[in-house]
């Protein structure tokens, strides 16, 4: 098995499981803010579709535009164009609220978008460094990995402890 294949595997992965931790969650659920430093399973799930938007498609794809610019999330969602919730305050993260839907229609733009780019890049395109604010220099097949896929994983693991916490099972 070669690099892109367990890359795709991964992001599949990563993005079935992320929509099946949403699916069916009412709104209120999505939006439910629990006690402490921590934000919505909707901020979460939000967070980790932009970071794979746009590293797929700005970082990787030489500044192409995100599907949530081209296809007019920001604003059918009311939510910022540029942010994506990497270095936002608390308090402002806490406050964006989140259609579960949309998130939904959002995440399997990104999922098909983003499988269908790893499966025809240039193996040696992903072996190019790449500079990731503010992570450093990396090859782009592990920016994929540690940037859209374990980092996916990790704020899956945030949602699932928030369901937990509203007395819903988890998905995996």
């Amino acid at each position: 098995m070669e690099a892109r294949e367990l890359l795709v595997d991964g992001i599949d992965q990563m993005t079935d499981w992320l929509d099946g931790a949403i699916k069916g969650l009412t709104n209120e659920q999505v939006n439910f803010l629990p006690q402490g430093q921590t934000v919505s399973i909707g901020f979460n799930a939000w967070h980790v579709i932009r970071t794979a938007d746009n590293i797929t498609n700005f970082v990787l794809q030489d500044r192409k535009p995100p599907v949530w610019i081209e296809k007019g999330y920001a604003d059918r969602m009311g939510l910022p164009k540029v942010d994506q919730g990497t270095g936002m305050g608390m308090e402002d993260a806490r406050a964006l609220k989140f259609d579960n839907a949309a998130l939904r229609d959002y995440l399997a733009d990104v999922r098909q978008g983003t499988l269908d780019f790893l499966k025809v890049v240039p193996t040696a395109k992903l072996d190019e460094v790449q500079m990731i604010k503010p992570l450093g220099e990396m090859s782009k097949w592990k920016v994929v990995r540690q940037v859209i896929m374990t980092h996916g994983f990790m704020h899956l693991g945030e949602i699932n402890g928030i369901k937990g916490q509203l007395g819903l099972g988890f998905f995996i």
